[in-house]
């Protein structure tokens, strides 16, 4: 036998050994690939398994919440935002109010606030920052500011209307106006001092109810004119009192109060004061009842704001002005109440909601039409302005109502479509119109306006995504208010605001 043959023949035993050794049964054989699919799918359920937190982590998110969007190296920032996109629809009507050509020559034109069309209301963007469990601050901006070419809402006869409409060449190029890009900037600390928190920088004065809440949580598409008139901003110190399961609450300020509290002074945020007093504010809010099952709740308040406004040490504010600081100085002051009730029982898912404004302050020199005075300087354009007018004041105010199905006793049985429908309602009515008087050129009049709104309010997750729509019946001044020829202006208004709040 050749060693190549010796050599097979020891091959094939060894294989034979071999396999006769690892034999094994079918039994044995299914156990193993039962083995090996188990150990298949604890390793796959690892890679998927989150990973545990250590002790820093469970410490931050104790302290400050977990589902926070964003982590910083120091303290814990969060971000928010709102939009608003407005579509509105307004009666065409082509004169303004004070459009009286036969008689005293003037022409008001309401071309630029009388077109339909598409708006981007707002764009708020806040980052809230809790840098110490004493000390958190907030940064708003809001870019949809800057914009100025747009009518005014509920009547675009404007919150206040003292003189021609001249927003032509604002709609004719798009122009804009002083910077209004920063809303709040304010650090707030708290946490020291038992029921008190204290906050520095620029937001809104706590006064009044609907002018100090947050735009994405109002009950129609705008405020009413005296809710309009307290979400400026100013620049100030407030100390925040809260008792009795924040049922009683109080609000204590100094504010630069630059310009003046019928606006025709300018913005009062994002700029130096204009005299060397302070305005002080005050708001006292009671609930004197809370979340009660059968009789609801019941929330009240009562606000101040006062201060000496404008700087013209004494010299004629026109004849002599004093490093362009144009106004005598004068006390001002305005006063606001508001009550609102939600009924329990039966009666749960009906709201009800009112308030109302004293205002008293000065205009600024030439800002307030006189439309029974020629212009020397321009007599073909009929009416003049009233150079120095002494402090006069105005009033308004508003009720509403609404009917929530979601919170109702009918909650259950509706359809899940319906279920997200709230109707809404408000009279509102605001001196808001102001003319030189006939007889006394240094006194003002004022002349009230008065909106009717029906709403709807589509809640698709609350006010986070929500659509609105309101119809303003406006009744302006008529021709027949003291003697003065108004033109009775075509300018009710449809508005849907479409929603989304983060």
């Amino acid at each position: 036998m050749t060693q190549t043959c010796k050599c097979l023949l020891v091959l094939c035993v060894f294989l034979c050994a071999l396999a006769r050794a690892v034999e094994i049964s079918q039994a044995e054989w299914e156990q193993m690939k039962k083995d090996i699919e188990e150990l298949r799918k604890a390793k796959a359920a690892a890679a998927t398994a989150p990973i545990a937190k250590g002790a820093v982590d469970k410490v931050v998110d104790a302290k400050y919440g977990p589902n926070a969007p964003v982590a910083t190296k120091t303290g814990k920032l969060k971000i928010g935002g709102l939009v608003q996109i407005w579509y509105y629809s307004i009666q065409n009507d082509n004169k303004g109010l004070f459009h009286d050509p036969d008689i005293n020559n003037i022409n008001d034109t309401n071309e630029a606030v009388d077109n339909d069309g598409f708006q981007i209301k707002r764009t708020d963007l806040i980052f809230d920052m809790d840098l110490h469990e004493n000390i958190s601050a907030r940064l708003w901006i809001d870019p949809a500011r800057e914009q100025l070419s747009y009518p005014g809402f509920n009547s675009n006869q404007g919150t206040f209307k003292r003189g021609l409409n001249n927003n032509l060449a604002n709609v004719q190029t798009g122009g804009g106006g002083t910077p209004r890009l920063i809303q709040d900037a304010w650090i707030n600390y708290h946490g020291v001092i038992p029921h008190h928190d204290f906050q520095i920088g620029q937001f809104r004065p706590a006064l009044g109810d609907e002018g100090i809440r947050l735009n994405g949580a109002l009950d129609f598409v705008e405020r009413s004119f005296i809710g309009q008139l307290t979400t400026n901003r100013d620049l100030g110190l407030q100390v925040h009192g809260t008792w009795w399961e924040e049922r009683f609450q109080y609000w204590l300020g100094a504010f630069n109060g630059a310009g003046n509290y019928y606006l025709s002074a300018g913005q009062t945020q994002n700029r130096a004061d204009d005299n060397d007093a302070k305005d002080f504010q005050y708001r006292l809010l009671l609930r004197p009842l809370w979340k009660h099952e059968c009789f609801g709740s019941l929330e009240l308040s009562f606000s101040s704001m006062f201060g000496v406004h404008g700087e013209a040490a004494g010299n004629s504010p026109i004849a002599s002005p004093v490093s362009g600081l144009n106004r005598d100085e004068n006390w001002a002051m305005r006063h606001y109440a508001h009550a609102f009730y939600t009924p329990g029982g039966p009666l749960k898912g009906w709201w009800l909601r009112g308030e109302w404004a004293y205002i008293k302050d000065r205009n600024t020199p030439s800002t307030v039409l006189d439309p029974a005075r020629v212009d020397p300087r321009a007599p073909a354009a009929g009416a003049s302005f009233q150079t120095v007018g002494n402090p006069f004041s105005s009033q308004g105010w508003y009720a509403s109502m609404g009917y929530k199905l979601a919170d109702s006793v009918f909650a259950d049985s509706c359809p899940k479509w319906l279920k997200n429908v709230e109707f809404a309602a408000r009279y509102d009515v605001f001196e808001n119109v102001q003319l030189t008087d006939l007889n006394e050129a240094t006194h003002t009049d004022t002349f009230k306006t008065q909106v009717y709104t029906a709403g709807v309010n589509y809640y698709i997750k609350g006010h986070n995504a929500k659509i609105q729509l309101n119809y303003n019946w406006v009744d302006d001044p008529s021709t027949s208010s003291a003697g003065r020829a108004f033109h009775d202006v075509k300018n009710d208004n449809f508005v849907v605001n479409f929603q989304v709040w983060f």
